[in-house]
């Protein structure tokens, strides 16, 4: 079953800057509205960033509104998060699935820590 794989965490000092990549062996990317998630420890998983299918529409979170931005590019089958100006809040592990999330699409996802 084709799954999504995400790239591109790490450990940055506040106010730094992380680009992270979601891609896909199969379809998923293409056929669907796509967004990014995130859990910190001891929180639920919310929906940070959603891309529309054809990548005309983009929608935050209040909370990383204008730091963020979700893109696509249909023909690297890859969906990125630009995340901009990191605040400690942001520490958190990130996954990318379809909006709606469909539970057979989670990846294992990546750790993102704002730290210094």
């Amino acid at each position: 079953q084709a799954q999504l794989v995400e790239s591109g965490g790490g450990l940055v000092q506040p106010g730094g800057s992380l680009r992270l990549s979601c891609t896909s062996s199969g379809s998923i990317i293409s056929d669907n509205a796509m967004g990014w998630f995130r859990q910190a420890p001891g929180k639920q998983r919310i929906l940070v960033a959603a891309i529309t299918k054809g990548g005309g529409t983009t929608n935050y979170a209040d909370s990383v509104k204008g730091r963020f931005s979700i893109s696509r590019d249909s023909a690297e089958n890859t969906v990125y998060l630009q995340m901009n100006n990191l605040k400690p809040e942001d520490t958190a592990v990130y996954y990318c699935n379809a909006v709606p999330w469909s539970r057979g699409y989670w990846g294992q996802g990546t750790q993102v820590t704002a730290s210094s």
